[in-house]
């Protein structure tokens, strides 16, 4: 049986319904039953439409993130001093050389038990002198790749930086603990490997520890610019920076909420695409918005214990983080970073002024939250590499002026896919707030003006798992 999409009288009707109530008219019971099966009442309140409950294997996974050793992987790199970029890199127990060795090791020990799945190296390049960079410099990130053992061509990375910093950023000499900013992060990634490396994902996943972030994202984009020259579909990446403390400078604790900056306008956006959005009005439509909302949808709910605070933003207020050079490559990516972060502990030189301590320790980070962040991350990063990919080739037609909208796409390769679902929500709302089932096709019209609403395609295997929203472009 054809799918049957919402009619323009439904939702013209539940639209006048929710804006008579909102001029305080009294509604009738049809008009207010089409109201909230519009979404239109207590959305806000609710799950998006799109939510996707973790899977019994899921559960599974997120149950084997130990607290313990997030806390045991931070302490060891606080202990070995600095981890400065411009720090010595052969000794064995100080600097950042002996930090990278000592992450290759664990790696190296994870993949041991991943049945030839999973590999470790080193991935480094000579950086010539730049800004924060004085003299010709080895810079070094350490990966783990496993491997996807159905799509592998598929790939999803996850990343902290290991390199750390005082308050001089050009100091490579003394003690940089860099507990918070950002051993957490790198605990999450590494974490995230040794639990995923004995499962079978689908599709490929690279856990990456980058140094060069504080003299300038160098490591980040070494990989970024290495991945978008090899060719590598690259379908997300994150970046868990500061995820360390749950405490901010006032004393306030939110220890359950995560913030996910994720920008609107992509950065790479040629004046061409950026013609067409202003024409469709995609501005909180980019692929980076897309996969914020399937972390919400897969990540947001009692299994992870947390709330995923979506920040519209690519970072901070003029600040950055490692997932600006993928966004340069053209990549979805998105950061992770606590609910508000305390500037005495970060990017301080250690030190007690007027009875107040300064700098990243990690008697300041509380790992109870780290974990639940990196359960954060697992549940839309095995989601995403169980799922199938994003559609492609999403296009609504426009050579004829109607009053529907028909929607085509090109057909995925994945073995177990089952189908597709056309999303759409007003124009005014943060999520999706509808889902139509349309089956294994490749076009659907539906009985909604394009004028109106926003609509999305996302992908459907035969487990019931759910691709990100692709955000189709319009074709004349």
């Amino acid at each position: 049986m054809r799918p049957v999409s919402p009619s323009r009288r439904t939702v013209l009707a539940a639209t006048a319904a929710a804006g008579a109530a909102t001029a305080g008219t009294t509604v009738s019971a049809t008009a207010a039953t089409a109201a909230s099966a519009a979404g239109e009442s207590d959305a806000g309140a609710r799950p998006p439409a799109t939510a996707q409950p973790p899977t019994r294997e899921l559960r599974a996974l997120l149950r084997e993130i130990d607290p313990d050793r997030i806390e045991a992987t931070v302490r060891t790199l606080v202990s070995f001093g600095t981890r400065h970029t411009l720090s010595t890199q052969d000794d064995p127990v100080r600097g950042i050389g002996a930090a990278r060795d000592w992450i290759l090791a664990q790696l190296l020990s994870y993949a041991a038990t991943s049945g030839g799945r999973m590999t470790a190296e080193l991935q480094s390049y000579v950086q010539e002198p730049a800004p924060r960079i004085p003299t010709a410099t080895r810079i070094t990130n350490v990966l783990a790749t496993l491997r996807g053992s159905v799509t592998p061509e598929r790939v999803y990375v996850v990343s902290g930086h290991y390199d750390s910093r005082v308050t001089d950023v050009m100091d490579a000499t003394s003690d940089a603990p860099g507990a918070d900013d950002d051993a957490s992060g790198v605990a999450v990634a590494m974490e995230l490997a040794r639990v995923m490396a004995r499962r079978r994902p689908a599709s490929t996943i690279v856990f990456a520890a980058v140094a060069g972030e504080e003299q300038g994202l160098y490591g980040a984009a070494h990989l970024a610019s290495g991945l978008k020259a090899a060719g590598t579909d690259v379908q997300a990446m994150f970046t868990n920076d500061i995820v360390g403390a749950s405490r901010a400078d006032d004393g306030t604790s939110d220890p359950y909420t995560v913030r996910l900056f994720a920008e609107g306008v992509p950065t790479a956006e040629t004046p061409e695409q950026a013609a067409v959005r202003r024409s469709v009005g995609g501005e909180n439509d980019s692929p980076s918005r897309q996969l914020a909302r399937f972390v919400r949808d897969t990540a947001d709910n009692p299994a992870t214990g947390m709330r995923v605070r979506v920040v519209h933003r690519r970072d901070r207020y003029r600040r950055g983080g490692d997932h600006i050079p993928f966004l340069e490559q053209g990549y979805a990516a998105a950061r992770f970073t606590e609910p508000a972060e305390d500037f005495a502990h970060q990017h301080q030189d250690v030190r007690v002024e007027d009875g107040k301590q300064y700098g990243d320790l990690p008697e300041f980070c509380d790992f109870p939250f780290v974990a639940r962040v990196a359960r954060v991350n697992a549940a839309a990063l095995w989601t995403l590499a169980q799922a199938p990919g994003a559609p492609r080739e999403a296009r609504i037609l426009t050579a004829a002026l109607t009053n529907s909208t028909q929607l085509v796409w090109a057909r995925g390769s994945e073995p177990d896919l089952a189908g597709y679902e056309v999303v759409w929500r007003e124009t005014t709302a943060a999520e999706w707030t509808h889902v139509i089932p349309v089956g294994d096709v490749t076009s659907h019209e539906v009985d909604l003006s394009k004028d109106n609403v926003f609509f999305g395609v996302r992908a459907v295997n035969r487990t019931g798992l759910r691709s990100p929203v692709t955000f189709p472009s319009p074709q004349a």
